[in-house]
């Protein structure tokens, strides 16, 4: 399994410690938020609402390094547009969830 990380984060910096930090201190900010919203939007049942979750944390996913879990998200996501909510896409997506979870408390 792909493990989160900050190369992504470092090439948009290029060498430039604030924009690095600000980078960080965004995602570190607005991911827990984006979770909770997630799991909200699967209790309610609305899959307009966990496409919508899963569109907005996909993409920090992708800033984090995890290109197959940003992949396979995309897949979740046309999933749930299409009214399926897929168990395997799901678990796949929240153990990432929960990798990036652990991660930014290292960071």
């Amino acid at each position: 399994m792909e493990k989160p990380n900050l190369e992504y984060i470092n090439q948009l910096a290029r060498g430039e410690e604030d924009v690095k930090n600000t980078l960080i201190a965004v995602v570190k900010e607005e991911f827990p938020i984006d979770l909770e919203n997630y799991f909200k939007s699967l209790e309610n049942g609305n899959f307009k609402d966990i496409e919508d979750q899963v569109h907005r944390i996909k993409h920090k996913f992708s800033i984090l390094g995890l290109e197959i879990s940003y992949n396979k998200a995309v897949d979740f996501e046309l999933s749930l547009r299409e009214g399926e909510l897929n168990k395997v896409q799901k678990d796949d997506f929240e153990t990432t969830l929960k990798s990036i979870t652990k991660f930014l408390k290292t960071i």
